[in-house]
Formats: structure tokens, sequence, C-alpha cells
């Protein structure tokens, strides 16, 4: 082969495998998943002050948009449901390439989950590996993640799962991911008005201690290790939630290890009165994740915590954050239409139905 036959032959490749990255991209089912993974790498570079990392009590207890109108806080949650805690470095490593986060806050919900029951569906490794920008960062989370060598490949080129997803390249909001950069308005955050009435049950007064899942154990000392190592700030947090006995014993094991790299956990359990949480109307799903008024008192928990304790920089008013801006305006409108919504689904006994939590 020629040398000019040997570079015909590379740029036919290079420009075959862009066409195969930006069709995967387009095709890649849409949904709030999608749209918060697409709305974080659409953000400007060295902009975000705060991320959150977890589950999917991420996106639906902490309103994004409040944490700027209110407390000048840029924060986004990179979130995906059922996430599992062997994600959170390589999350950590994507959001680095084009954000420096003065903290970096870590949902610990799925830290308590068995292995076996988070890799028997594989959703929850896709709502992932499947939303990453393609780049080496992605094949580690793959290889990390997919324990099968032989089946890797279809997470490597995920357009093997979704080519059937072809009629959607016609969307425009599909066409707008073209990079996999779409400003989200709701910057990650997701309302909602439903509501599933619960019983708080208090486990305060649990303080003894039982080991948490192994594999979770060491997903959690590689964290750890990975901040430390890069002299990374991180709060490791637990959203109000129906507790239960061995979970708590759990957290407080895993409280431990955290406080010993001297990281703070905050379990938001502990503070029901001064969060103002009523779990008969504040859940959306009988206790998983809040519904917009359950939100919006979390919200104004955590900001008045990161404010008092982190010194983060008020940004209001300094350029570049004009859409930080028009997201709170549109945050207070919804948020009072679905207060109302969610009063008069009160009064008349309308509530969700039972759905598995994530």
């Amino acid at each position: 082969m020629t040398r000019r036959q040997a570079l015909q032959s590379a740029i036919f490749l290079l420009g075959f495998l862009y066409i195969l990255m930006t069709v995967t991209y387009i095709i890649r089912t849409n949904g709030d998943v999608k749209d918060r993974f697409t709305g974080f790498y659409a953000e400007k570079d060295h902009t975000i002050d705060v991320v959150l990392i977890g589950s999917s009590p991420v996106y639906p207890y902490y309103a994004t948009p409040m944490l700027w109108g209110e407390y000048g806080i840029a924060a986004y949650p990179i979130s995906s449901n059922l996430q599992r805690p062997a994600a959170a470095v390589y999350l950590t490593e994507e959001v680095r390439k084009t954000q420096q986060p003065k903290l970096f806050v870590f949902e610990m919900r799925m830290y308590t989950a068995r292995e076996t029951d988070l890799t028997n569906n594989m959703a929850y490794t896709r709502g992932v590996t499947d939303n990453l920008k393609y780049s080496w960062n992605r094949v580690k989370t793959i290889n990390a993640m997919v324990e099968d060598k032989a089946e890797r490949y279809t997470y490597y080129f995920d357009i093997f799962k979704y080519h059937s997803n072809w009629k959607t390249m016609v969307l425009p909001d599909q066409i707008a991911c073209f990079r996999y950069e779409k400003p989200d308005k709701e910057k990650g955050y997701v309302m909602t008005d439903e509501v599933g009435p619960c019983e708080a049950v208090d486990t305060s007064e649990i303080t003894d201690k039982e080991p948490m899942p192994e594999y979770q154990e060491k997903c959690l000392y590689k964290l750890l290790n990975y901040l430390k190592d890069n002299d990374l700030q991180a709060l490791f947090l637990l959203s109000p939630t129906v507790m239960e006995e061995e979970k708590q014993r759990m957290y407080n094991y895993m409280e431990e290890i955290i406080a010993g790299y001297g990281y703070e956990f905050l379990n938001m359990n502990d503070y029901y009165e001064e969060i103002g949480i009523d779990f008969a109307s504040d859940f959306s799903d009988y206790g998983g994740h809040t519904n917009a008024v359950g939100a919006e008192k979390c919200t104004e928990f955590l900001g008045r915590y990161l404010e008092g304790k982190y010194g983060l920089e008020d940004r209001r008013g300094q350029a570049g954050y004009e859409s930080w801006d028009a997201a709170y305006g549109q945050w207070k409108t919804d948020m009072e239409q679905a207060r109302g919504t969610i009063a008069r689904r009160i009064a008349e006994g309308d509530f969700a139905e039972l759905a598995e939590e994530e």
C-alpha cells in the first residue's frame, strides 16, 4: 500500500467513525437522563461550582435552578436511575474534563445495594455508559462496569442497541444532540407534582454499625482514594427517605469510613424538623423521591448548608450565567403551578401509583 493509499484509508476510517459517533448520539433513546447529560456537556467550561453524582434521588430532590436563584450556586446533577457506585470515579473524571467544581456531592443510597441487584438489569449500567461522549474515559467506564468481556462491544458501540431508533433522527430535539451537547433549560432538575404519602421511620437512635455490601465498600474506598489523590473537596449525602434499621447501620458504617478520610457524611434523615419535610405530602412515590414541594424544602436546606460550610461564591450577576437566570425564572413559574396541583391531589386523595424505587 502506498503512502497516498494509506492516507486515504485513514481519512475514510476517521470519516466513518465520526459519522457513526454522530448518528449514535442522535438515536440514543431520548428522555430526562439523556437531557441531563447532554445538558451538562453543553454548559460553558469552568462555570459549574457544585456537581451532584448519584442515583435517582439526586435530580428530583435538589432543584438546581433554585440553588442558583436563591443562593447563587451553579450546581448540576450527573445522575441516572439506580446508578451503580462503580461509576462514581469515572463520572468524576468526566466532569473534570470541562469543569473544575469547588465541591462534589455524592448521594449514597445505592451504596447499600447488593451488586447482583444492580447488574441484573443492563439499564442500570447503560444509564451511565450510554450517556457519556465517546472517549477513553468511556472505555474505562465500560471495562469497569461490564464484567463479561464478550458483551463489551455492544457498549463500546451502543448503536447496536439503538439502531432500531433510526426514525428518531428526524426529531429536532434528537438532531440537536449530534455533538451530545444540548442545553437543558431545567439544569438537570426534574419536577414532579405527584403525591405518594408515607410515614417517617425514626432510626436516629441506632448507633451500631453493619458492614455495607463488600463490592460497594470497594467502590467507596476507590472513590475516596481518588478524591484524596486529586485533592478534591467532597460531601457525602443521604437524602430523606423512609429509613430501614439495617440500612441505618450500614450508613453508620460508611460514615466512619468517610470520616477517616476527612470528609463529611450528611444524613438528611437526621434533620426532618429543620428541613420541614412532611412525609404525608412531600413525596411523589411513597418515600422514594420527593415531589416539587419536598424538593423545594430539601433544596433550601442543602443551599443553606453549602453556603455555611463551603464558602461557595455567589455568581449571580456575573456574565455568562444568563441561562441560569432563565432557569430560575421558569422554575418559579412551574413551582407555583406544581404547588397548586399537589394541594389539589392531597385534597382529592389523588395519589400516585406505587412504582419501583430507583
